[in-house]
């Protein structure tokens, strides 16, 4: 880890207002943004959004988080990528059905050139460990951000923070993060369904209690299509190695700060075989050995236009999501 472990992440925590991102919101603000580019600032935001109050500012973050909205003079708009994605006459998937794009959104939002989220980017970004009590994650981001020279997030700060994480990623009924929450609660937290967290039950006498424990599953993203695999290692080789044609190393795709390995939650033999299929399928790479023993992703052209023509295959569009 560098001396500065958050230098990629903007200096805030919370700014989620304490939700997490729920079905519907991303498309909510698509829709709205591309009719009144002040929508999030109106008196009837919330009817125009269908949202309480307190929920406008979290679909605003989401979006924007995401990658898909982008601020503009005196308001926002949705960015090619939200265009792409989100339009409901031609986008990829508005109503995001497909299993991928859920993954394509985690990848995005812990990919993005200044994270939103730098709790979700130290849990699933920098580290390997697959076990934290919430007391040590809380710990390890408050340390990771004063290394950063942040000013110490207060520690109910940070609890609410994993506790949005955790609602995210492994929503229970009336567990500690939502108290209160049913079933249907619970279905509205779409990132479930990625199986990248859990939480310990709790048990039924208070000193067998580990519902304070939360457990990364960090072969999750074998569920992940060759499609995102594909495209998360392009962009990241693309942001790694200036964007040119060239190769590299798998070892440094599974194991890099913020590479896919570590945001997708697979490993060194899974990349080789996710990629290997992909390249067999699309033509647009290989996967080689160097001259001295080491996989490698060969692309003979840039790997960002790579990545999109990648997706766009597996979405049957004619481009993708950062096509010129």
């Amino acid at each position: 880890m560098s001396h500065s472990p958050l230098a990629d992440c903007v200096p805030a925590i919370g700014q989620h207002h304490g939700y997490p991102p729920r079905f519907g919101w991303l498309l909510k603000a698509h829709n709205a943004l591309r009719a009144d580019p002040l929508a999030f600032q109106r008196p009837d935001a919330t009817v125009t959004l269908g949202v309480g109050s307190s929920m406008v500012g979290a679909i605003r973050f989401w979006a924007r988080a995401f990658g898909l909205i982008a601020p503009t003079a005196g308001g926002a708009a949705p960015t090619a990528r939200g265009h792409w994605l989100l339009d409901e006459e031609d986008g990829a998937d508005p109503y995001l059905e497909d299993h991928a794009s859920y993954w394509i959104l985690h990848w995005w939002l812990l990919s993005a050139e200044r994270c939103q989220v730098p709790t979700w980017y130290y849990l699933f970004a920098l580290g390997g460990r697959s076990r934290f009590t919430r007391a040590e994650l809380r710990a390890l981001v408050q340390r990771a951000a004063t290394d950063s020279g942040w000013r110490a997030p207060a520690d109910a700060t940070l609890a609410r923070d994993v506790s949005c994480l955790v609602t995210m990623y492994a929503p229970t009924v009336a567990s500690p993060d939502q108290p209160r929450a049913s079933i249907e609660d619970v279905l509205t937290n779409p990132f479930r369904d990625l199986g990248v967290l859990s939480t310990a039950p709790q048990a039924t006498f208070d000193r067998r209690d580990r519902s304070h424990e939360l457990y990364v599953h960090r072969t999750a993203g074998h569920s992940a299509p060759d499609a995102v695999v594909a495209y998360a290692c392009l962009s990241y080789a693309a942001r790694a190695d200036g964007g040119r044609p060239g190769a590299i190393s798998l070892s440094r795709l599974a194991t890099g700060t913020a590479s896919p390995g570590r945001v997708l939650l697979t490993d060194t033999a899974f990349l080789r075989k996710a990629l290997t299929r992909a390249a067999q399928r699309w033509g647009l790479f290989d996967v080689v050995e160097s001259s001295a023993g080491e996989d490698m992703l060969a692309y003979a052209e840039p790997p960002s236009a790579l990545a999109s023509r990648v997706l766009a295959a597996h979405y049957q569009r004619e481009s993708g999501p950062d096509a010129p």
